[in-house]
């Protein structure tokens, strides 16, 4: 993935932005559109927007503290964004749940009364989705997450949340056993093929 074969780059320009503060806009460019897309994701809309903005708030204000020995630029991004959500979890939970409430009772709409069987399937499988999730431990949801929507690897994972990697899987696959159990041993979570060649 892109944070791997950047990552030494990555460690430059912020090593450089210590000296030279524009310089940290390069990490901003390259990493704000997938780490808010992640944070939109986990808290919607404009907490999502909140999340990514103060992360690379955050991020530049503790420049000099990153330890390039302790994981990848991506991964310490990606690490201070899932603190932030974490001290917003009870809205990230609610969000799962409210939306589980919503999608089970849809408004009717006289334009679409006849919706195909693949729609309500589909349906069905995104409330048990959303329920799955909001029922997570909240490390386990972080694990998978950054995973799943964050894109990133176990390793990357690991040194995000500050745990070691064997935990990272402990976590995921916990989280997946409990998803899969929710969609009748369906795995949604797992890689499609496109995604596991450019992995």
């Amino acid at each position: 993935m892109g944070g791997l074969e950047t990552s030494e780059d990555d460690v430059a320009v912020l090593l450089r932005s210590r000296g030279e503060p524009d310089c940290f806009a390069e990490l901003f460019e390259r990493y704000f559109t997938g780490l808010h897309g992640y944070a939109s994701r986990r808290l919607d809309g404009p907490g999502g927007d909140d999340v990514a903005a103060e992360t690379f708030l955050i991020a530049f204000r503790q420049r000099d503290r990153f330890d390039p020995g302790r994981g990848s630029v991506r991964a310490w991004l990606y690490g201070i964004a899932t603190n932030l959500i974490r001290a917003r979890r009870r809205d990230e939970a609610q969000g799962y749940l409210a939306y589980a409430r919503a999608a089970a009772h849809p408004a009717a709409d006289p334009m679409h009364e006849e919706q195909t069987t693949d729609r309500v399937a589909a349906a069905a499988a995104r409330n048990r989705i959303v329920a799955a999730l909001a029922g997570l431990s909240a490390r386990d949801r972080d694990a998978l997450l950054l995973v799943v929507w964050g894109e990133l690897s176990h390793e990357e994972t690991a040194a995000a949340l500050g745990v070691p990697v064997g935990t990272v899987g402990s976590r995921v696959h916990r989280a997946r056993r409990k998803i899969r159990a929710a969609l009748d041993d369906v795995d949604p979570t797992r890689p499609t093929e496109r995604t596991a060649r450019h992995g």
